[in-house]
């Protein structure tokens, strides 16, 4: 069976009706269950899946905040689009989306609720049990319900919450394995993922590996606790570079310095920050996408710095999607402006420095005024090198590969030191083995 079909119907349930559901993972045929508890179940069903045993399975609780409108206070939502991926390539199984779950069953007005408890200083257990009600109220009957009308005999199930396989097993569902989901954290879900792992017993949703520092919790440690201020977010320079500190060869090039887990690292790091930036160098240059890819989380917006507005409107960061938004000066044309906004790209006009480029100040105090808390910066050379003089980076994080490139692009310009005492420094200093690389990682402190 291709990719591209749909499962065959097993025979509907009196309550239940089947159609075909194309998604950008694959075909689906989607079977909606109407139940007594009043809710409709979906299921998405992808393969051959009646009569089967250890059919891969995720029982998805409705999370609209995360679902639909990309929440970063969960991570429902990349375990929703995880799971969709990995039964499609597993060649069938089962998604089963259950509505009245939402909040862990406690309702959309409740878990808002919740959250107002979580922001002055309740996790998310306490939280409910502050508006009295239980920490999970959830039942597990229409999904059993469910996947018993799919004919499926047994089920793998995708889930980092033990106590989702218990619920199934006492509605009579063979659960012959839980598979964990790996999601990247977020700097704004970190609390609520540690919380479920130290008060409801969740699996911790990282992929580990044989001798080398995990991508995903790596990028964690790599990240540390950096604390936006209030008139900027926080700032996190992240480098990779050759061992003579070139960031790219004489002729511009600069695939790949790093290692492949390197670079999942860095995208890992991507995954837990609100905004990835860029000068207009890079954009020129790399043309790159500053997306999430190697790891499962959410793309951050992507912030391009560019004052006179020379980068391509064919740049694969204006036109693959994601969120884009273009800090510039009112020495950029005005008719690029439009032209911009027309391609759904955001613009916002800060002041120029004496040198006629966007002021880093003015750019990150009007990243702060648009909510943005942690700001990652990749690059180029100029622009690190500008945040760094002006002494508003909190964080670096640089990988050096195990190779020499000579003359080439060096990672760090001029910041007119002249004694090693006034270097800047790095504080509560990690150091990780990643694939071939070397990472170092510190708060910076400058005198």
């Amino acid at each position: 069976m291709s990719l591209t079909e749909p499962s065959p119907n097993p025979t509907a349930a009196p309550d239940s009706i089947a159609v075909q559901l194309p998604t950008p993972y694959g075909v689906f045929a989607a079977h909606a269950f109407e139940r007594p508890s009043g809710h409709v179940y979906l299921a998405l069903v992808f393969g051959d899946v009646d009569g089967a045993d250890d059919v891969l399975v995720r029982v998805h609780s409705e999370c609209l905040t995360g679902d639909a409108l990309g929440s970063l206070r969960c991570d429902c939502g990349v375990q929703l689009r995880e799971s969709l991926r990995s039964i499609v390539a597993n060649g069938r199984g089962a998604l089963v989306y259950a509505t009245g779950h939402e909040g862990r069953g406690i309702g959309l007005m409740n878990k808002l609720r919740a959250y107002f408890e979580q922001e002055h200083g309740a996790d998310t257990v306490d939280a409910n049990h502050l508006l009295g009600l239980p920490a999970d109220a959830r039942d597990y009957g229409d999904a059993a319900h469910v996947i018993r009308s799919l004919g499926i005999a047994s089920v793998r199930l995708m889930t980092n919450n033990p106590t989702k396989a218990i619920g199934l097993r006492e509605y009579g569902i063979d659960v012959s394995e839980v598979v964990p989901i790996h999601t990247a954290p977020h700097h704004h879900n970190t609390r609520y993922m540690t919380t479920k792992m130290e008060r409801m017993g969740h699996v911790e949703p990282v992929r580990r590996s044989d001798g080398e520092v995990p991508p995903i919790d790596d990028a964690a440690t790599l990240l540390g606790t950096p604390a936006p201020r209030p008139d900027r977010p926080a700032v996190v320079v992240k480098l990779a570079q050759s061992l003579d500190g070139r960031i790219a060869t004489a002729s511009g090039d600069s695939r790949w310095i790093s290692s492949e887990p390197e670079r999942a690292v860095s995208h890992a790091l991507r995954a837990a920050c609100d905004g990835v930036m860029v000068g207009a160098n890079t954009v020129q240059r790399d043309d790159p996408q500053l997306t999430v890819r190697a790891v499962a989380g959410a793309s951050p917006t992507r912030i391009v710095l560019d004052s006179g507005l020379r980068s391509s409107l064919a740049s694969t960061v204006f036109s693959d999607g994601g969120s884009t938004l273009v800090v510039t000066t009112d020495g950029g044309d005005e008719a690029r402006r439009t032209a911009l906004r027309d391609a759904g790209v955001a613009v916002e006009v800060v002041d120029a420095d004496a040198e006629g480029r966007v002021d880093v100040h003015a750019a990150l105090r009007r990243l702060r005024e648009l909510g943005l808390q942690v700001v990652l910066v990749e690059g180029g050379a100029t622009l690190v090198t500008s945040l760094l003089a002006a002494g508003v980076v909190d964080r670096l994080i640089v990988s050096t590969a195990p190779i020499v490139l000579g003359s080439g692009v060096d990672a760090v310009g001029d910041l007119a030191i002249a004694r090693v005492a006034e270097a800047v420094k790095l504080t509560g200093v990690v150091t990780a083995r990643v694939g071939d690389d070397v990472v170092i990682a510190g708060d910076v402190t400058q005198e």
